[in-house]
């Protein structure tokens, strides 16, 4: 659920840690993602599909992994907070039956654009799913 206050720049800092949060890896999560992003890519939907392509079951599409970047640093900053640009890299595939555990932190804190840059990486059981940066402009 994302906090009803919005973060304030003056009172975050580099090297704060952000909190953790879980993310349950389910079929609609990763199917409702895809249809919702208009992807229709059948390795997103159809299980047997999936498999054909050699894939264990049907994997998270970029479009619902960068939604959930996003979610995450929203929760932390709170809903008067603008993103800049947002930069990940896709790494182990999100598979359901698994859990994304997302962990990051603030690097940089520009003065003049009350800007924060937070590093995140949301991992799996696989390893990193995606890693990468948010630029976040805070009132």
């Amino acid at each position: 659920m994302t906090s009803k206050n919005t973060r304030r720049f003056d009172e975050v800092r580099a090297g704060e840690a952000l909190p953790e949060l879980a993310i349950p890896i389910t079929v609609p999560l990763i199917a409702g993602g895809a249809i919702a992003t208009r992807d229709y890519f059948p390795g997103h939907h159809d299980a047997e599909a999936a498999r054909k392509l050699g894939s264990p079951h049907i994997f998270m599409n970029i479009l619902t992994t960068s939604g959930l970047v996003q979610r995450y640093v929203e929760e932390w900053a709170g809903p008067g907070a603008r993103f800049g640009a947002l930069k990940i890299k896709l790494g182990a595939p999100n598979y359901p039956g698994d859990t994304m555990t997302f962990t990051g932190e603030v690097s940089g804190c520009n003065a003049d654009k009350r800007s924060v840059e937070v590093t995140l990486k949301g991992k799996n059981s696989m390893g990193n799913h995606v890693t990468g940066t948010v630029a976040v402009v805070l009132p």
